[in-house]
């Protein structure tokens, strides 16, 4: 029965692959679903999981994601030449792919036991709008609380650049990286004025981007052929390690009700990008009873503001960019997104 949902994940995980313009990802996904029995071993821990698991829990990207690390580390000369850059071949890529399984199975599958990280820096370009609202609805400094931050790239949102085109531009035209989104709907506000007061961040499992294979690891999450996608993560690594990010080790609901709780003089906002799907149930409410405790203790001096930009729950699509503010705590929809930053259809 696993093979049967494995290869309907594979299969789905091609589709969005080619809606999404990764070619190459698409084809291989295919591949896969047409030969995953080989290597249904790896599926192990998910033995059990219906499609909808294996979905929720980004399995499939797990696998595509221990593929590409082997091609990026150049342990394996013909996986290598088989992904991109070097190469673009699917058929290649998956034969090499059987035989370095079929070496060692134990590293795909240590790579596989934690879920992807993918830090895509594009998406801060949907948060901003989100933060210049909670900037012009307060006049305060923000204190910024990332979770699920992974190695904390989307900590910089506010030194980055961003040209929307016609839409409007936002931030330091010289600023080493410049985001951008095609962008539907009325104007965001712009002129809100922005300060940031602070910025702290926490993952189970932070990425240390010091660490070579570490941010190997997290570059492997994104798809070969999006050359763009890997242009933008170089620079924004470089950035942050500039920088010296940084991010703390700590379970999410924890760290939240321990560094969430409203401050006077500044908007506490806490935030996070594609990272609920990933919460253990109990996890998830008791991040949200943290997240409504300290609503209920904030003030229009020390206000509250939780900005996600997540699926809508129980589906992997669409992306929503929501906000809600306390006092009051009213949930609001402020723009339907793409995954990786592509496209903001501001509703607000």
């Amino acid at each position: 029965m696993l093979t049967n949902h494995l290869q309907r994940m594979f299969r789905a995980q091609a589709e969005i692959c080619a809606s999404f313009g990764s070619r190459f990802y698409a084809a291989l996904a295919g591949r896969i679903a047409g030969d995953v029995a080989e290597v249904e071993r790896l599926f192990a821990p998910w033995d059990g999981a219906d499609y909808t698991a294996l979905m929720s829990a980004a399995v499939s990207l797990r696998f595509l994601g221990a593929l590409h690390d082997l091609a990026l580390s150049g342990d394996d000369l013909a996986i290598s030449a088989a992904f991109p850059p070097a190469g673009e071949d699917a058929d290649a890529a998956w034969d090499a792919a059987l035989a370095a399984i079929e070496r060692d199975s134990a590293r795909f599958e240590a790579f596989m036991a934690h879920e992807p990280q993918t830090n895509e820096v594009r998406r801060s370009a949907c948060l901003l709008p989100g933060f210049l609202t909670v900037a012009g609805a307060t006049g305060l400094p923000l204190a910024c609380l990332e979770l699920g931050a992974s190695a904390g790239l989307n900590q910089l949102w506010s030194r980055y650049a961003y040209d929307f085109g016609d839409a409007g531009r936002w931030g330091d035209p010289a600023a080493p990286l410049t985001l951008g989104a095609d962008w539907s709907g009325p104007p965001a506000p712009w002129d809100a004025s922005v300060s940031v007061a602070s910025t702290a961040a926490c993952d189970r499992k932070p990425v240390a981007l010091a660490d070579p294979p570490q941010r190997r690891r997290l570059k492997a999450y994104l798809w070969p052929d999006q050359t763009e996608r890997i242009r933008r993560f170089d620079a924004a690594a470089a950035m942050a390690l500039a920088a010296g990010v940084s991010v703390e080790t700590a379970d999410a609901a924890d760290w939240t009700r321990a560094r969430a709780a409203p401050r006077a003089g500044v908007a506490t906002v806490v935030f996070h990008s594609i990272f609920w799907q990933y919460l253990p149930a109990e996890t998830a409410a008791a991040l949200e009873a943290a997240i409504a405790e300290h609503g209920a203790a904030a003030t229009p001096a020390a206000p509250l503001a939780w900005l996600r930009m997540e699926p809508v729950r129980g589906q992997a699509f669409p992306i929503e960019l929501r906000l809600a503010l306390w006092p009051g705590g009213e949930d609001r929809l402020l723009a339907r997104v793409h995954a990786h930053g592509a496209s903001v259809q501001w509703e607000a």
